[in-house]
């Protein structure tokens, strides 16, 4: 007689379910940086200001036609007549003028911010251009090439890191014409300002590339190119210049900052876009009449200033650090 186990046998035993294997992804250099960046807030707020800068400036037409008036329009109801100081305390700040109106003419301040955002970014943008170019340029040569090479070009940056760059910029602007190459009036101020700054600055980006090309010369796979008969124009572009990108972006990100704050000097001192074209440095050098009466007009291009290079440090901090292959 079979009994029911024997008749129906045993049920085999159910095995623990086999995990799913987890595939592991390798990231992207790129990918890696950018998880760095986001997980530091104060470099993500840097940068968030600083996009929103660059919208301002680029939508400066519209945000005065939305929010203010033409920056050039002088409103003579809104000063005092004896004075010459807005009626309104606070520089003018009412409904109408957001900011407040510059003295003696009573044009709009929040207009003349957001196209002195234009002059300022452009020229800090265009100069770093020109610097990170010429002195990724002279900087890679230097240290790949070395010898009487690196002496000479090491030369020419101690001599342009102490020649005075505020005094040569001055000189330059008195003597140029109006017209230059089918530039005229603030095209040409705004040329030179570019041209001058980018020329004195691309010593400092040029120390640092030429560190790094001394140290890369050396390693192996630049050897390895050289085994395999690549010319030096190979290297330097095919092997040096792409591991030069992250330090050299770094940098970029650093020196606009420092070429805001030198177009604001330019400016200040005269030597930076004609009047009535807005400017930060100019409207400072304004206010530095009025001040002790009225300290509005000094107090919001000085805070346009401050939070533009502010930011853009910060950023570059972050952005310093997220492309460091040694970070966390």
């Amino acid at each position: 007689m079979t009994t029911p186990t024997e008749t129906t046998g045993s049920a085999p035993e159910a095995g623990p379910a086999e995990a799913p294997s987890k595939q592991i992804e390798g990231r992207s250099p790129g990918r890696i940086a950018w998880s760095r960046l986001k997980r530091d807030k104060i470099a993500m707020a840097g940068g968030i200001v600083v996009i929103l800068l660059i919208l301002a400036a680029i939508l400066a037409p519209v945000l005065t036609s939305l929010f203010g008036h033409p920056a050039d329009q002088p409103h003579p109801d809104q000063i005092n007549a004896d004075t010459g100081l807005p009626k309104h305390p606070f520089g003018g700040i009412s409904g109408d003028f957001l900011l407040g109106v510059d003295p003696v003419f009573g044009r709009d301040v929040f207009s003349r911010i957001v196209h002195g955002a234009q002059i300022s970014l452009t020229v800090a943008f265009l100069s770093a251009g020109v610097s990170v170019v010429i002195g990724v340029l002279m900087g890679v040569a230097a240290g790949y090439f070395g010898g009487w090479v690196d002496a000479a070009i090491s030369r020419v940056m101690d001599v342009l890191l102490a020649f005075p760059q505020l005094l040569f910029s001055i000189a330059l602007v008195s003597v140029m014409p109006d017209r230059l190459l089918g530039l005229s009036g603030t095209g040409v101020r705004m040329a030179i300002l570019v041209l001058v700054i980018g020329f004195f600055g691309w010593p400092y980006i040029g120390r640092i590339v030429r560190g790094q090309a001394l140290s890369m010369r050396e390693r192996e796979f630049v050897d390895a190119a050289r085994s395999l008969g690549a010319g030096s124009g190979h290297i330097l572009l095919r092997e040096l210049l792409p591991n030069l990108v992250a330090p050299v972006l770094v940098y970029a990100t650093l020196i606009i900052p420092t070429n805001i704050l030198s177009e604001a000097a330019l400016s200040f001192l005269g030597a930076g876009v004609k009047p009535p074209t807005p400017s930060w440095g100019q409207m400072l050098s304004d206010a530095t009449k009025i001040y002790q009466v009225d300290p509005t007009y000094m107090v919001i291009p000085g805070l346009a200033i401050f939070i533009t290079v502010l930011a853009f440090n910060l950023f570059g901090d972050g952005l310093r650090d997220a492309l460091d292959p040694k970070g966390n």
